[in-house]
């Protein structure tokens, strides 16, 4: 199934509180499918914020980068279920055997309850990072590319759906997991937006090109002095 590009775009709700991601998700419901939750927000907001956006008829992309012991990590991924969301992600580095188990109890709690089963993907290194940080401070001497493949090679094997990724990426693993291994790719920025603190970062259309399937775009939009008609600006560029 194609996706359309309000489809393919995810609005990341990074605000505080619950009053104020409400206020997002009435903005912008109309124009897209799908909200990221973080960490901050759930935090805050707690699953309330996930059935507002569900009550909208909205997803919800949960994004807590579950990374403990694989018994706790099975546990969250089973609670996460229960909530329904569409998608929510753990951290690749916990191990195979922490995706592996946090993927079974999903699925067997799919097959049990005759629901969907929420997607699972797993976050490779993260897009704030760059080759420096990753050898200086977390003393991993492989290349940041083949870092990101070893990684994505893990979740496919561990029976995830796909990874999160940056969009430099996206090309490699597209070609070497094949069109039904979903790519999530944070970082995107236009080309008329500023780029924060992300290092590696491509535009909206450059990354579909790589091979990316969802953008996850926040500040891009949200902190433009119109969030909507920048909303419709990348929608109009992905088209």
């Amino acid at each position: 199934m194609t996706l359309q590009p309000r489809e393919r775009i995810i609005l990341a709700l990074d605000v505080p509180d619950h009053a104020s991601a409400v206020e997002m998700v009435d903005l912008f419901k109309d124009h897209l499918e799908v909200f990221k939750v973080g960490l901050e927000l759930f935090t805050s907001a707690g699953p309330d914020i996930v059935r507002y956006i569900h009550e909208a008829g909205k997803k919800v992309f949960l994004d807590l980068k579950f990374h403990d012991i694989p018994n706790t990590v099975k546990k969250s991924a089973l609670a996460v279920a229960k909530l329904g969301v569409f998608m929510f992600n753990v951290h690749t580095l916990g191990g195979q055997e922490m995706m592996s188990q946090a993927a079974k109890a999903l699925g067997n709690y799919a097959l049990q309850n005759n629901v969907a089963r929420p997607k699972l993907i797993g976050v490779t290194i993260l897009t704030s990072m760059d080759q420096a940080t990753m050898k200086d401070e977390l003393g991993i001497g492989l290349s940041l590319s083949a870092q990101v493949r070893h990684l994505a090679t893990m979740a496919s094997r561990s029976g995830l759906d796909g990874v999160v990724a940056s969009a430099e990426e996206a090309e490699a693993l597209r070609s070497k997991f094949g069109k039904g291994f979903l790519i999530v790719t944070p970082g995107i920025r236009p080309s008329w937006a500023a780029t924060d603190d992300q290092k590696r970062i491509v535009t909206p259309r450059k990354a579909l090109q790589m091979g990316s399937d969802y953008l996850v775009i926040g500040r891009a939009i949200t902190a433009q002095p119109d969030p909507v008609m920048a909303l419709k600006r990348v929608i109009s560029e992905l088209d």
